[in-house]
């Protein structure tokens, strides 16, 4: 499966790198590249619309209340929610640290009755994965301090995928919230989303599901997945930066207190106390990123035209490419499962360690040849640290990367040991 023509949608790709040489963009896993799509509804928004959204009397706070609302359906309608279960945030992290803080008031007594069931301290548990994006373990671990709660995790194998034996001693009836990645920036690893589920389920835990490597990649509908909430950012999806969003159940979203305090989401306000509107908007104070909303919605549309399940293909292409090329690379070790063990479950991506090179010096000679690679831990410490490195070099591939580019990571890394003077 390819895309031959959406290249020439994205303008950056267009541009030279060092010493002249084309780029080969291979950093989608941290933020990918917009198309003219995207590029162009946010400046006819700017243009056209500017606007304060809700309560202005005037049109041109008509016509952004209007798109923007119209961005949340859409954005909703992507991944298989409805419009009123979608709150803006201003990326994935807020989203998640939304659902960790609302429990955190929750637990203060904020909210009253309305929210008591969210209600966590000493004796309660909090369960996450060794596999987690720090986004997804440092809220829940704070909260867990902040409560008094016990934080708990489900290890991880040495391909990375979940050890499922320990499921059931891990996620327990004491277990409050189960938080997961969808699928792991490091390994690539696509998390069996409905066991987990099931085993929350079972002891009445809520689900809280960090999307951001799934949504821009893979077919993702919230309804089928059965997930409680669900965060994923806008500037992964090909969309804008400053601009996420956080799904959640409406009920859900109806009873947690808000995160954040502030105009906007209020219903009545006193000297003394103050009531909140329904969900969406009480947990959407101050002012919102208008125009991103609509360029993520643009964002939307454009995946959409070229079909999820395309786009799934495209990606499963470039994923055989790198992993099976790294893979033959002596002193080059592949972070995750090996493309020939069967590993389908992973997304476009491949991180991988040099023997006795540090990832920031494979990086530098990756883009002396063009290529942007992500070198570090991102975001992923403890990961790395269970995979027994401190780092990783990794190429992430979107829509409009190609095999070719693929084949260039996979040359250009080969001569990475033999350049540092390296033995196998």
């Amino acid at each position: 499966m390819t895309f031959p023509d959406v290249r020439d949608d994205f303008p950056l790709l267009t541009r030279t790198v060092r010493n002249g040489k084309p780029l080969v963009y291979l950093d989608s896993g941290a933020t990918a590249q917009k198309p003219r799509a995207v590029l162009d509804a946010e400046r006819e928004f700017n243009e056209r619309h500017n606007g304060a959204v809700a309560r202005g009397a005037h049109l041109l706070a008509e016509e952004a209340t209007g798109l923007f609302e119209a961005a949340r359906a859409e954005v909703a309608a992507f991944v298989g929610a409805r419009a009123d279960e979608i709150v803006w945030t201003e990326n994935a992290t807020a989203a998640l640290n939304l659902v960790a803080g609302a429990i955190g008031n929750a637990s203060a007594g904020i909210g009253g009755e309305e929210s008591a069931a969210f209600r966590i301290g000493p004796g309660d548990e909090i369960c996450v994965t060794e596999a987690e994006h720090h986004a997804n373990l440092v809220p829940w671990q704070q909260l867990a301090v902040r409560t008094g709660a016990t934080l708990r995790w489900i290890p991880v194998d040495d391909d990375g995928r979940l050890d499922l034996d320990r499921l059931d001693t891990v996620v327990t009836e004491r277990t409050r919230v189960l938080a997961f990645t969808h699928a792991s920036n490091i390994t690539g690893v696509i998390s069996p989303v409905e066991t987990l589920v099931a085993r929350a389920k079972e002891v009445g835990a809520l689900t809280v599901l960090d999307g951001c490597q799934s949504v821009p990649h893979l077919p993702v509908d919230v309804a089928a997945l059965d997930v409680d909430f669900m965060a994923f950012s806008g500037h992964k999806m090909l969309g804008p930066t400053g601009i996420g969003a956080l799904f959640g159940r409406k009920a859900l979203l109806d009873a947690l207190p808000p995160a954040v305090f502030g105009g906007g989401a209020v219903k009545t306000v006193t000297m003394e106390t103050t009531s909140w509107q329904e969900a969406p908007m009480r947990h959407e104070p101050g002012t919102q990123p208008v125009a991103q909303a609509v360029g993520m919605a643009a964002a939307a549309r454009y995946l959409s035209a070229l079909g999820m399940d395309a786009v799934a293909a495209h990606e499963r292409e470039l994923a055989a490419i790198l992993r099976e090329g790294v893979a033959d690379i002596p002193g080059v070790r592949l972070l995750g499962p090996a493309w020939d063990s069967g590993a389908t479950d992973v997304i476009g991506l491949a991180a991988v360690a040099v023997d006795g090179v540090h990832p920031h010096d494979v990086g530098q000679v990756l883009d002396d040849r063009g290529i942007a690679a992500r070198v570090g831990h991102h975001c992923g410490q403890p990961l790395h640290r269970r995979l027994g490195v401190t780092g990783s070099t990794r190429a992430s591939g979107h829509v409009y990367t190609t095999q070719d580019d693929a084949r260039a990571f996979v040359e250009a890394l080969a001569t990475v040991p033999s350049f540092f003077g390296v033995s196998a």
